[in-house]
């Protein structure tokens, strides 16, 4: 059976974490096809969902996996690392927004997962940490990097370093997640937010997502010429059709 489900529904793409009976834990196989599905789906559809089978989100790296690698070697271990950060930056680096849709546990591997897609969505009562410094382990998929970026250093810091846990109302006030949803209208306000995404034309969110990537990466005096480039070049390609849709749209308010 496949660690990763796909399925395509109109002009939107569904990727399932598939190993519920070890709670979506990642192991180099599952890293790897999450990697393939995230860069297949995004030549055919121009939203992704990405989501867990059974009771949780994602349980971060696969323990029992991780302690065998361990037996073989540094560089039996650097694979899993290597084939997860690969599948995160494919969910950086694809051209349409990836949504996380987060329920149950997104601690360690999967709160990393969860930092790295476009968009997140969770359940209020959705349990979120990274959990890594309990157990005496160091972030792996990317949370020492990307998390003060999100967040700040002091709660960032504050994570990591304790392991605390933070509700799905938490992750909305720190910036880590879009929306909360109570479990009742969780997939209510997923298709919702996708909705949204479809109204908007694809080429302007490939381009709005690649420049707030290049922000979380360069200064601020860097990036606003690559604005400006990307700006003038969405307009000499798409001009017409977005004056057209904003004039339509003005029309109808």
């Amino acid at each position: 059976m496949s660690d990763v489900r796909c399925r395509v529904d109109g002009p939107v793409g569904h990727v399932l974490l598939n190993r519920p009976q070890a709670r979506n834990a990642v192991t180099v196989g599952l890293a790897r096809e999450l990697a393939t599905a995230v860069e297949t789906l995004a030549h055919e559809v121009r939203v992704i969902v990405i989501r867990g089978a059974g009771a949780d989100f994602c349980a971060g790296g696969d323990v029992r996996a991780l302690a065998e690698l361990h037996e073989r070697g540094r560089a039996a271990m650097a694979e899993l690392f290597t084939e997860f950060r690969r599948a995160l930056t494919t969910i950086t680096s694809v051209p349409v927004p990836v949504v996380a849709a987060v329920h149950g546990h997104a601690v360690a591997g999967g709160f990393e997962l969860m930092q790295a897609c476009d968009i997140a969505v969770v359940r209020t009562d959705a349990r979120i940490a990274d959990i890594h410094s309990r157990f005496g382990q160091v972030p792996g998929g990317g949370s020492t990097q990307r998390l003060p970026r999100i967040v700040g250093r002091q709660r960032a810091m504050g994570l990591i370093l304790t392991g605390d846990e933070i509700t799905g109302a938490q992750a909305v006030a720190w910036g880590l997640a879009y929306r909360a949803a109570e479990p009742g209208r969780f997939d209510e306000e997923v298709d919702a937010l996708v909705a949204r995404l479809l109204a908007n034309p694809p080429a302007a969110l490939a381009h709005s997502k690649f420049l707030v990537g290049q922000a979380l990466e360069r200064p601020l005096a860097d990036g606003l010429p690559i604005e400006t480039t990307r700006v003038l070049d969405h307009l000499e390609a798409e001009g017409q059709a977005a004056f057209g849709a904003f004039t339509r749209r003005k029309a109808t308010t």
